[in-house]
């Protein structure tokens, strides 16, 4: 092990090493406070642990973004940084995310953990995103020894709420521009990047034996065992220890914690503001608090036993949004808290809106509007929606990491949808939890998405977006056995809409907008052609909105802002990408978003990182899609570099997605070593 100054009192362990059941050891870096010291660097008192357990390289972390690898040691709690089996520092080989034998080395993890002379026998979970989804699934095994979770940013279903599948649409630009290429890259570079060596044998057995996640996501396009496998939303019930769900309403898991917060048993409590895939005190839009002070109280109960009155508080905490400024990389957004000791929140309704004619949406008695002897609320009729794969590009970017890319204002797309819009609101309306569309529908394909968006209409006509869901239509029924649509035939397709928290304004209108594409977020069904929405009859196209009343049965608590300064985007070096062009001609389209970052580890190493992607469509042939996804990372440190590309192209068809893969390791220039791997996976149904 090496022993570092992480920060002012802290240290920091590198390399320690946890044996796993089958003889396979982890990497591990353990953060400490600088004020004990025993044998060999360890803490001489024994302390609580706090473990993070992800696959992203412990050795190359950023520290202008570890503050709670900080923080926590100072509060005198160690947090041990695992890198998953297979990847980083670790032994083994990696062949998809969260596969079982990941969860039984976390649990081994834990209990090595717990043992060690200089932890207290309290071990806690606490992680962002695939960190979050470590800290369910382990906790599912119940170790004796797991005291407590805290998931920030996660999911508890692998197939309705990740990042590869949307209402069993394909995602297109996230995982090819981040996550997906990412892993390919990071999994081959070396596994420890300060003494890159051919002879190292982890690094040469994970360039030689792990695979790329992507092609196991494409080939299971639907719901099934391969999603079942990590997803926790079935068996929360195992879930028995304490946990803190914090989450955001424009990260890319808006509806996990509030489901999750329902189906446990156990202590818990919910924390869910404006943010997007961040921790509370970096994310946009803010505001931002110091979320570490919220996670301090928390653990000195669980660990502690310290009655600081965290447990006094309200169990559920959100923040209600408002409109406010568009800009993709806004820092602030208006609104306020609100508590509440229930979920459902009490006093909710749900209020339906009817679709009509003339692009009109009004509140009615659902009851009656869908009785066979009621009176309709207006005569029936359709509107026609005519398929543009290109809609989407004001609805901003799937949040699963990229650091800007929200909403905009949405009068481009609704130009290219189908629009129902309110009158002006008498008074104000707030909802919170998860709105739904109930659309009936003819459609002349066999397949097509319908993706719903939910927006807030200023008097001055500015379309702010809410909330948006989506469904791949043959999946009307079911996501495990679809079904094509029958041409001409009405059917009737239930949305959800992601969960959010929103108050209307008097004087706003509520609109909804219908398309059948979300692009560049959603991967463009293939077959052209059009979508009839019928309303008004007995049976209405309507929205269902849960309304609340306009405050909360008990008073919000206080947060601390955070200390941390945050900028925009754009005033990044080098600015990151995010352009939309289109052939006026031809009316094709082309997406391009890139970042590029680059810091240096505490030991020195310079890290830098190119992401991004180019997704192109044609309107006329929807069906001959191509996308070009890349992640390029090198290391430097001694006057040698180490690097690693992994590029994936797809080209669809109607019938199949044609996937070519490429990986490609140097050092020093000079090329280490290449895989390929090509394959043509059928489409089904999509």
């Amino acid at each position: 092990m090496r022993s570092l100054r992480a920060g002012d009192g802290v240290r920091l362990l590198r390399d320690l090493r946890i044996p796993m059941r089958d003889g396979i050891r982890l990497a591990a870096d353990l953060y400490l406070q600088d004020d004990e010291t025993g044998v060999a660097g360890f803490p001489e008192t024994p302390v609580p642990v706090v473990m993070d357990y992800v696959p992203y390289r412990k050795d190359e972390v950023d520290p202008g973004v570890m503050r709670h690898y900080l923080e926590l040691p100072r509060h005198g709690y160690a947090v041990a940084r695992l890198d998953i089996r297979g990847t980083g520092g670790s032994e083994g080989r990696a062949i998809d995310e969260y596969v079982a034998q990941e969860q039984l080395d976390g649990y081994d993890a834990i209990e090595w953990l717990a043992a060690q002379p200089w932890c207290d026998g309290h071990v806690s979970l606490m992680g962002i995103s695939y960190g979050g989804f470590t800290a369910l699934q382990v906790a599912t095994l119940q170790p004796p020894h797991l005291t407590s979770i805290i998931p920030v940013d996660f999911t508890d279903d692998r197939y309705t709420d990740d990042c590869h599948y949307r209402g069993g649409l394909l995602r297109m630009y996230y995982d090819l521009a981040w996550y997906g290429s990412r892993m390919i890259a990071w999994n081959a570079m070396p596994s420890d990047p300060t003494a890159a060596s051919t002879t190292d044998t982890v690094w040469q057995q994970h360039i030689a034996e792990n695979e790329p996640y992507y092609l196991a996501w494409l080939r299971h396009q639907v719901d099934g065992p391969y999603w079942r496998q990590g997803s926790v939303v079935a068996i929360a019930d195992r879930i028995t220890c304490p946990a803190f769900l914090i989450g955001g309403w424009r990260d890319g898991y808006p509806n996990p914690p509030i489901r999750l917060f329902e189906r446990l048993a156990g202590p818990r409590k919910l924390l869910i503001g404006p943010w997007d895939h961040r921790y509370p005190d970096v994310a946009i839009p803010g505001p931002r608090i110091d979320h570490l002070r919220e996670v301090v109280r928390w653990l000195d109960h669980w660990c502690r036993g310290i009655d600081d009155g965290v447990m006094d508080e309200p169990p559920i905490v959100v923040f209600m949004q408002e409109p406010g400024s568009l800009a993709p990389d806004r820092l602030e957004t208006p609104g306020r808290w609100r508590a509440e000791r229930t979920w459902p929140p009490a006093g909710t309704t749900d209020e339906p809106m009817l679709l009509g004619a003339g692009g009109a949406l009004h509140a009615a008695d659902v009851a009656a509007a869908t009785s066979p002897t009621g009176d309709a609320p207006s005569a029936s009729g359709s509107d026609r929606l005519v398929y543009d794969p290109t809609v989407g590009t004001t609805a901003g970017l799937w949040s699963g990491g990229v650091p800007f890319g929200l909403p905009g204002d949405q009068r481009p797309d609704e130009a290219l949808s189908l629009v129902y819009t309110s009158p002006p609101l008498a008074s104000d309306l707030s909802i919170l939890g998860r709105p739904k569309a109930i659309v009936q529908a003819r459609s002349s394909v066999r397949v097509i998405g319908v993706a719903v968006s939910l927006s807030d209409v200023a008097p001055d006509g500015v379309s702010c977006l809410v909330v948006k869901g989506m469904l791949n239509a043959t999946r009307r029924a079911s996501l495990t056995d679809p079904q094509p649509l029958v041409p001409g035939e009405t059917t009737e397709l239930a949305i959800d809409l992601d969960a959010t928290g929103w108050r209307f304004a008097a004087g706003h209108r509520v609109r909804l907008a219908i398309a059948a594409a979300d692009w560049p977020n959603v991967w463009p069904t293939p077959e052209p052609g059009s979508l009839d929405v019928e309303h008004g009859g007995n049976r209405p196209s309507r929205l269902v909105l849960p309304v609340v009343p306009a405050s909360g049965p008990v008073d919000p608590p206080s947060f601390l802002p955070s200390p941390v300064p945050v900028r925009p985007a754009a005033d990044a070096v080098p600015t990151p990408t995010w352009l939309v062009t289109r052939d006026l001609l031809t009316g094709r389209a082309q997406a391009t978003v890139r970042a590029e970052t680059e810091h240096r580890t505490l030991d020195g190493v310079r890290i830098e990182r190119d992401c991004g992607c180019v997704c192109e469509v044609d309107p006329a042939n929807p069906a001959q899609v191509t996308a070009r996804g890349w992640h390029a990372c090198r290391s430097t440190y001694a006057g040698r570099t180490t690097a690693a590309r992994a590029d994936i192209e797809i080209a669809s068809t109607a019938d199949a997605f044609d996937v070519a893969i490429d990986l490609e390791v140097t050092v020093d220039g000079k090329i280490h070593a290449t895989r390929r791997w090509v394959e043509s996976i059928p489409r089904h149904l999509l």
